[in-house]
């Protein structure tokens, strides 16, 4: 099986683009053929996905036209059996390429994008995200079939894009049990030692794009209430800068106790050395990190949103919070840091079920299971 994967970028800083790199050596191993262009010439994941054995193909150009022209003419040059698209403007060009080449073509819904959240993002102006909205529903009409990361995803997205339900798998993104590791007490020691942290200092840990859909600064913002009652707690953030930043460090002006790490590629040994991983999304598709926090074994507070409830699995496994509730934010980390003996119990229960759901090789064949059933199903009719 061919399979060309058209993405918007291979850099190191999205979700979409890890999990990419962190599948293609499965999907290589299984047989698969495994083709990428990517839109924006960034540096990134290249070297990694090469290794892997993948070809890598960017097809950056001044506008969208000739991309979409570009794209038409690798798929022809290529001719892969499928073409697999993720990311907003992979979606839009990448479908009108294969349509073109009259090569069947699938996309990944990655996020529960559009709604009201969307449309109060600060920056974002409502005419261009309906404006974005209909030209995603409107390339929709020639994809074969869909790959959403959660039920909830798509079910949102069934009804922003008019796709019917049935024309939706879901299959979550997963992660290599051994590349996480585990909470070891030598690798918390290790890692602490690194970031001039002693062993009994209450860490809590956020690694996250700085931009408003993590809800950063709700987190930090709560952080002054925490610290008056846990007074030699330290907040780690780990993650690249975005739109947020100014704000997150307006709001960490004078605290020592917030520590902006930036992009971090050792986030695993961070949440391994961490006494709670806090994701305060706004939203979420899946919620990568707080999967690969439950992979880890590290205690995790979360943000009560239908996609972080949904890879969370139950709230024997995490405390989960309403989100934009700094209050009940304050309070979910506070039990978690001093009620240790609980939060531990939670963490193993969140282990055992990210090991039954989310690890990689399961959720690779899934991936290719997908790709197989659509090649056999044929084009679907269209009433």
């Amino acid at each position: 099986m061919h399979v060309l994967h058209v993405i918007d970028s291979v850099s190191r800083t999205g979700g979409a683009e890890q999990a990419l790199a962190a599948t293609a050596p499965l999907l290589v191993r299984s047989g698969v053929r495994l083709d990428i262009a990517y839109l924006l010439p960034r540096e990134g994941l290249q070297e990694q996905l090469a290794a892997a054995g993948a070809a890598l193909f960017c097809v950056h150009r001044p506008d969208r036209l000739r991309t979409a022209a570009a794209l038409r003419s690798l798929i022809r040059r290529r001719r892969p059996d499928i073409v697999h698209t993720t990311l907003f403007e992979a979606d839009l060009l990448g479908r009108a390429a294969a349509n073109a080449a009259r090569v069947p073509v699938v996309s990944s819904l990655v996020n529960s994008s559009y709604g009201p959240e969307h449309l109060s993002s600060p920056g974002l102006q409502p005419w261009k995200v309906r404006a974005a909205q209909a030209a995603d529903a409107a390339t929709a009409v020639g994809v074969r079939r869909f790959h959403a990361l959660s039920r909830h995803v798509a079910s949102v997205m069934a009804k922003r894009l008019a796709v019917p339900s049935h024309r939706i798998d879901v299959i979550p993104r997963g992660r290599d049990p051994e590349l996480l590791g585990t909470a070891t007490p030598q690798r918390r020691a290790a890692v602490r030692a690194a970031l001039g942290l002693d062993a009994q200092t209450p860490v809590v840990l956020a690694a996250a794009r700085q931009q408003y859909q993590k809800g950063l600064d709700v987190l930090v913002g709560c952080w002054p209430m925490l610290r008056e009652r846990v007074d030699d707690a330290v907040l780690l953030l780990a993650g690249c800068e975005g739109a947020q930043t100014p704000k997150l460090r307006s709001l960490a002006a004078g605290d020592p106790s917030v520590v902006f790490l930036g992009q971090r590629s050792d986030v695993y040994d961070l949440m391994a050395a961490s006494d709670a991983f806090a994701v305060p999304s706004r939203w979420e598709g899946l919620g990568s990190a707080a999967m690969e926090a439950m992979g880890v074994g590290v205690p995790l507070v979360a943000s009560d949103v239908p996609a972080l409830r949904e890879t969370v699995g139950s709230e024997g496994h995490a405390l989960l919070v309403p989100s934009e509730r700094p209050e009940e934010l304050h309070d979910a980390l506070l039990d978690t840091l001093t009620h240790r003996e609980a939060a531990h119990k939670r963490a193993a229960a969140a282990r055992e079920h990210f090991l039954r759901h989310y690890t990689l090789e399961q959720v690779t064949a899934e991936m290719i299971a997908f790709y197989r059933g659509v090649l056999a199903r044929g084009p679907e009719r269209r009433l």
